[in-house]
Order: structure tokens, then sequence, then C-alpha cells
């Protein structure tokens, strides 16, 4: 075995223990899914507010025309 094959499959090895070491933290880790329910919540309530703007600003169209008609 060659020095460079050496080297490589012994930093092979180490990458992958840190990745498992890593992989272990993030598990056990629960601020990822915090964050992701608070952003799903800010999604919908967002989603919400368009579409009621969307409905409202229709509904205002309609009264004004009705109004400049009158007039």
């Amino acid at each position: 075995m060659t020095a460079l094959t050496l080297v490589t499959t012994t930093l092979g090895k180490m990458n992958m223990i840190a990745y498992i070491k890593t992989w272990a933290s993030l598990s056990t880790d629960r601020r990822a899914v915090t964050a992701l329910e608070y952003a799903m919540i800010a999604g919908i309530v967002v989603a919400v507010i368009a579409v009621g703007f969307g409905i409202m600003g229709g509904n205002i169209s309609n009264k004004f025309n009705s109004i400049g008609t009158a007039l």
C-alpha cells in the first residue's frame, strides 16, 4: 500500500466518522424543527392575508364602481 493510498483511506474514514458525529448531533437538535414550524405558520398567515386582500380588493372595487355610477 502506498503512502498516498494510506492517507486517502485514513482521511476517508475520518471524514465518515466526522459525518456520523455531525449527523448524530443534528438528529437530537430540535431547533431546526422549531424554525421550520414557525416558517410554515408564517407562510400560511401570509397566504391567508394575500387571499383576503384579493377578495376584499374586488369587493371594494365593485362598491366604488356602484357609487360612481350612482353619482
